[in-house]
């Protein structure tokens, strides 16, 4: 089964910090990509991606923190989760903030249980997508968390 993951457009303009300042500036960061119209084949459809530049490319492989807030999805994994700057009513699936607001989180093991909208904080390494249409532009694999305040 397809999952829904695909993601539209990302915003944001301005100068682009470098090495452990980017690290800690998390969706800040996500929020300079700027996007393409690319043709997916295989889906027959066209699809406005994240256009990678080199100085986000340069931050591939980092280790990034972020903190927000858990959104639970229809396709359940016990490896991911899907977390957003925003709480859900206001995050890119359900309200108005854009693709950039969003990264899923890829942990070293079983992901932890969460509540939707608990704030928490993962750290993981950054990679980087604008090929595959199952995952999300933005994804911390080998992530940990960090804090999440008691339930």
């Amino acid at each position: 089964m397809r999952t829904f993951f695909i993601v539209i457009v990302l915003f944001g303009i301005g100068a682009f910090p470098s090495g452990a300042q980017a690290q800690s500036l998390g969706w800040q960061a996500f929020a300079q990509v700027k996007s393409e119209t690319k043709f997916f084949k295989n889906e027959g459809v066209y699809v406005l991606t994240p256009k990678f530049d080199e100085k986000i490319k340069s931050l591939e492989g980092m280790y990034f923190s972020l903190r927000g807030y858990y959104i639970p999805t229809e396709v359940h994994s016990d490896k991911w989760i899907v977390m957003s700057k925003v709480p859900m009513s206001q995050c890119f699936f359900c309200g108005g903030a854009g693709p950039e607001s969003i990264a899923m989180i890829n942990f070293k093991g079983k992901a932890p249980k969460f509540k939707t909208d608990q704030i928490i904080t993962v750290r993981g390494k950054l990679r980087l997508n604008d090929s595959n249409l199952d995952e999300l532009n933005f994804i911390l694999d080998d992530s940990e968390l960090v804090t999440a305040p008691s339930k």
